[in-house]
């Protein structure tokens, strides 16, 4: 981890955001660059590094893009499934066990083929489709890893608050959700880093991603290894990227509890 790089005498914060702004400039040198890096290998790869690369900002741009509307659904659906209306349970916990127990291309699939003939005049395009599918996917899984650390919070802490006279909104805000977001927290970094290789699954409807771009590329010269593997290289570096991102966030909060 980029932690290890900075002073020992730095506090915890200053290392965090230190790996935190170097993780995020090197995702952005790294995709920035992508394509004259990949114009120095051989063929069928340089001669297509710039198509690899309008990909892989596909993939990244996907993956941010529902990853963040998952994380905001997640935490709306956690909250109805430990709300005290039984309608707004029903409800949230339909959702999760519909998304959870169907698989994730058929989602995509749904989306972008059956929805518009349910809803006549809606006309999707197969980036956004793809997004909304994603999103509605991982929002089930976030609203499970953000109820689990709901429920996981003493509640004798919040009996106490509220023995305090504190109003309810307030003892939610600084007493219990704050101890819920570390709890959950790696749950929600694993969600958001299995999105981003799940997103390769857009290519189902179209979505020209890194995925879909490799497939082309191999279809059309018949050189499978070299594709495959540049395209699985690359999903590594994004993935070891967005991982440091991540685990920069979970040492600010100090989710081990551990750290120093």
């Amino acid at each position: 981890m980029l932690t290890v790089l900075w002073p020992a005498h730095w506090s915890r914060s200053q290392r965090s955001n230190a790996t935190l702004v170097t993780a995020l400039l090197l995702m952005v040198l790294v995709v920035s660059l992508l394509g004259q890096l990949l114009s120095l290998l051989p063929e069928p790869i340089g001669s297509n590094a710039d198509t690899f690369a309008d990909g892989a900002r596909t993939t990244l741009y996907l993956t941010l893009a529902s990853g963040a509307a998952g994380l905001v659904l997640g935490l709306a659906a956690a909250l109805a499934r430990t709300s005290r209306t039984a309608a707004l349970r029903w409800a949230a916990g339909f959702y999760v066990w519909a998304i959870r127990g169907t698989p994730l291309l058929v989602q995509i699939l749904f989306i972008y083929f059956a929805l518009p003939v349910l809803i006549p005049g809606l006309n999707l395009p197969d980036f956004a489709a793809a997004c909304i599918a994603l999103a509605l996917n991982v929002g089930a899984y976030n609203a499970e890893a953000v109820r689990a650390g709901l429920q996981a919070v003493p509640r004798g802490q919040a009996e106490a608050a509220r023995a305090l006279g504190l109003p309810r909104s307030r003892v939610f805000m600084d007493v219990v959700f704050p101890q819920a977001f570390k709890i959950s927290l790696p749950p929600l970094v694993s969600n958001f880093v299995a999105l981003l290789k799940d997103s390769s699954l857009a290519y189902a409807i179209g979505v020209v991603e890194l995925t879909n771009v490799g497939n082309r590329i191999q279809s059309a010269t018949f050189q499978p290894v070299e594709t495959l593997v540049t395209v699985g290289v690359t999903y590594l570096v994004l993935t070891t990227l967005v991982t440091q991102v991540t685990a920069a966030v979970e040492y600010r909060f100090d989710v081990e509890g551990r750290h120093k």
